[in-house]
């Protein structure tokens, strides 16, 4: 299981963000604090609030998908 996590600062992070999640053949969960959302669901997504360090888990690879973590990564 691979676990990194993001910050999305505004709608558009947002969008580009679920649009490469619905790209996946597997099941990404993004976490925060007690909350867990399904990656693929805009209205999950912005549910859980912008600008905030969120937590995804998933298993497996999509170079796009990674391109687009690698994007919104936090230290």
């Amino acid at each position: 299981m691979t676990e990194k996590k993001i910050r999305l600062k505004d709608t558009e992070d947002v969008l580009e963000f679920v649009k490469a999640a619905g790209k996946c053949d597997f099941e990404i969960d993004v976490c925060c604090n007690r909350a867990v959302i399904d990656a693929k669901s805009i209205l999950g997504m912005f549910y859980i609030g912008l600008c905030k360090d969120l937590t995804i888990r998933y298993v497996g690879l999509n170079p796009c998908f990674e391109k687009t973590v690698s994007k919104y990564a936090v230290c």
